[in-house]
């Protein structure tokens, strides 16, 4: 009886340790990495960050892909392209310092979340749209619902509403268990001690940024694990889109990455590299199919980066964002009357 007496007050003294471990990391992830532009008011009693640098129109709106990283997902890009014009990023809710949503994942909710923000922040279009990703997705969910306000688009290996069932004969999607116990214990503290033991800093990402993702991951964890679940359910973010496909004459490019999977990469994917090789293939096609959806297209295959292109090779973003921008000027200077 004792030895179970004593068992079971460790086992209470560590749980509550941990509970006071995680409280204390959302303290200091508030505390010591404050939001980089500002926080917008979207109705609800949320609250959206949004950081929007440099003068000029067209405004660039990025759109980050399922990832952590909110607005810190396109740091390697943002400046530069604000050099040159508007250039706004955002978190999306529940991802980093936006609050979450009570309402139930789609692509249309966050189109409509996008919308209220820019609108409240006092941005105003045309809007050029740069989507990583399933972000790919939800900027043209955004121009479907908003199209009179977005003149241009960059998808930057983005993801494609067919793209579960032409990859079927390779690989499955999963969903990882681990993940799901974690995000279910994260007021334990375990989840947090996972991600600062195991997170890597991304190429061409700052220390200060790293620290930042890894201080509100588990936070945002529980948002990137909904979105991953409303990607292929039944009406889901791949269904959204599936009847839009016309982009008019929009200019649109489409960056392809095409550097080889890493064996990480095919261990996560549970293919081969064989299959790899054909997973690839098929992604490329698809990314043609997509250059399609415009008259006024381009289709770049960017051999030395992964998925995450913005971190990988920036300067492909950049280029290829500023050609949109020197596109959609041209247009507007053509229309204006002389």
């Amino acid at each position: 009886m004792r030895i179970a007496v004593a068992v079971a007050a460790f086992v209470a003294f560590m749980v509550l340790m941990g509970v006071v471990f995680e409280q204390a990391g959302r303290y200091r992830a508030v505390r010591e990495f404050p939001p980089p532009g500002k926080m917008v008011d979207v109705g609800g009693g949320r609250r959206l960050q949004l950081d929007c640098r440099g003068t000029g129109s067209p405004t660039v709106v990025f759109e980050a892909g399922l990832s952590l990283d909110g607005s810190l997902g396109w740091a390697p890009v943002q400046p530069q392209v604000a050099a040159h014009t508007r250039a706004c990023a955002y978190s999306r809710a529940g991802v980093m310092w936006s609050d979450p949503s009570t309402a139930p994942y789609s692509a249309k909710q966050v189109a409509q979340d996008l919308h209220a923000a820019l609108a409240a922040a006092g941005e105003h279009g045309p809007f050029v749209l740069v989507g990583q990703s399933m972000g790919g997705l939800y900027a043209m969910n955004f121009t479907k619902q908003f199209g009179a306000e977005v003149a241009g688009l960059v998808l930057v290996d983005p993801s494609h509403p067919d793209q579960v069932a032409r990859v079927a004969a390779f690989m499955t999607e999963t969903r990882s268990l681990a993940s799901r116990i974690g995000v279910a214990l994260a007021w334990s503290g375990l989840l947090r001690a996972a991600v600062w033991a195991r997170m890597s800093r991304a190429p061409n990402q700052t220390a200060h940024d790293a620290q930042a993702v890894r201080a509100f991951a588990p936070l945002s964890m529980r948002t990137q694990l909904a979105e991953n679940d409303a990607m292929d359910a039944p009406g889901g973010t791949l269904a959204e889109t599936r009847d839009f496909t016309s982009l008019g004459n929009r200019p649109l490019v489409v960056l392809t990455a095409m550097a080889p999977y890493t064996a990480a990469e095919l261990r996560g994917m549970q293919i081969t590299p064989e299959q790899g090789q054909k997973v690839q293939a098929i992604w490329a096609q698809l990314h043609a199919e997509m250059a399609t959806w415009s008259s006024r297209s381009k289709h770049v295959l960017v051999p030395d980066a992964g998925h995450d292109i913005q971190f990988d090779n920036p300067r492909a973003v950049i280029d290829a964002v500023l050609s949109v921008v020197e596109t959609v000027r041209a247009d507007a200077a053509g229309a204006a009357p002389h």
